[in-house]
């Protein structure tokens, strides 16, 4: 019974702290990359974790989901194995993947009464994908790269009004770290919204191994990039056929 009313609470307790703009502990923004391991702080823990449960939201409308109850975490959810808690009661997520993210929420219950209000966690992931099924394509050859901000939808605010709002913005990087110009055939950057920023490039014989890479900012501060490299199967330099290996 008391799982369920924990549930229950949940939609009254986000609605409550969105509205109002707190929640009696700073909202903490957390940006990571696909791939990573991640640490979720619990801003509200006790002296032990054993009062400690997280529940966690993807969709605005989706139903909650119980991650850990009473410092243990649950054996019937699909990540299980890429969950533990730390011993400061924050949450750990190894191997991040773009379902990741979402709304995480630390709370506290002491015989089964909530003590003080949630410490809310905002997981925003950023994935790079290729229009490439394969690994290793022909120099040459096109190849598009998709980084997209994968970030949790509230009140009926789109992840662009989202990201026009709290400053965020995608950049695309050469592999010195330099942002990205257009110019001639070379790259074409294209914008499907704000969350979403496509690099499209004709490789050359000089592009074996070379990397790029996605950066997200948040307020003109680096949070986290994607860097993605791409493997040419075959390079011609003048008439001779040099082969990867």
């Amino acid at each position: 019974m008391a799982d369920k009313c924990h549930l229950c609470l949940l939609g009254l307790i986000i609605l409550s702290s969105l509205l109002t703009g707190t929640s009696g502990v700073d909202d903490a923004q957390v940006f990571i990359s696909s791939g990573e391991n991640v640490h979720l702080p619990c801003n509200n823990a006790l002296h032990d974790c054993k009062s400690t449960y997280w529940i966690y939201n993807r969709f605005r409308h989706s139903a909650a989901v119980e991650l850990i109850a009473g410092g243990i975490k649950k054996k019937d959810i699909e990540r299980h194995e890429r969950l533990s808690l730390g011993s400061d009661c924050s949450l750990n997520i190894k191997n991040i993947t773009k379902e990741d993210y979402g709304f995480y929420s630390c709370r506290q219950y002491v015989n089964d009464k909530q003590q003080g209000t949630d410490a809310p966690v905002y997981l925003h992931v950023l994935h790079v994908s290729s229009s490439s099924s394969q690994t290793e394509i022909s120099a040459g050859s096109s190849v598009t790269l998709s980084c997209q901000l994968y970030s949790y939808s509230y009140a009926g605010v789109s992840c662009d009004d989202w990201i026009r709002s709290e400053g965020i913005q995608l950049f695309w990087l050469n592999q010195a770290g330099v942002k990205l110009i257009v110019s001639g055939t070379r790259y074409q950057k294209s914008a499907r919204g704000h969350c979403i920023s496509t690099l499209t490039t004709t490789l050359l014989n000089e592009d074996d191994n070379r990397e790029w890479r996605c950066e997200v900012t948040h307020r003109n501060q680096v949070k986290t990039s994607v860097t993605y490299t791409v493997k040419s199967s075959v390079f011609c330099r003048g008439s001779q056929m040099l082969f990867c290996q």
